[in-house]
């Protein structure tokens, strides 16, 4: 399996960003110094207004900042397991790197900062609970306590 490098994919979707919303500003101006529509298109010659490039740059260029920004703060919150994880197959314990066995939620929870909240599915409620979960087949009664 191939080890992902946080940094470097992060370094690249920002360098993408960047280049992206510099495109966008180049574009702008190309748009208004050389009349792209008249050049292209045929239509009619405009004249030079640059304050409307520089009003749209002043438009983008914090969009883009704000959105370079946030997703490197996305990044640095981001955080994954990777690598094999020796698990128990009875009670679903996992060693970690001292040796120490630790349930599934404490392991993931101190790596990942993940929060869990336990429930039960129809199957094992089914299994553990049958007076309580009736099967699909069975007939439905409500429990008396």
């Amino acid at each position: 399996m191939q080890t992902i490098n946080k940094a470097f994919l992060s370094k690249k979707v920002l360098s993408y960003q960047l280049v992206a919303f510099t495109a966008m500003i180049a574009l702008i101006w190309l748009d208004e110094i050389l009349d792209l529509p008249h050049f292209l298109l045929g239509s009619i010659a405009t004249p030079v207004n640059w304050r409307e490039s520089l009003f749209e740059t002043l438009i983008i260029a914090p969009f883009g900042l704000v959105i370079i920004r946030n997703t490197k703060i996305l990044f640095s919150r981001m955080k994954y397991l990777e690598g094999f994880l020796r698990i128990c197959s009875s009670c679903k314990k996992i060693c970690d790197e001292q040796g120490n066995w630790q349930q599934i939620e404490v392991y993931i929870h101190e790596r990942s900062g993940a929060r869990f909240s336990h429930g039960i599915c129809p199957r094992c409620a089914e299994k553990l609970y049958p007076e309580v979960f009736a099967t699909k087949n069975a007939p439905t009664t409500i429990p008396r306590v």
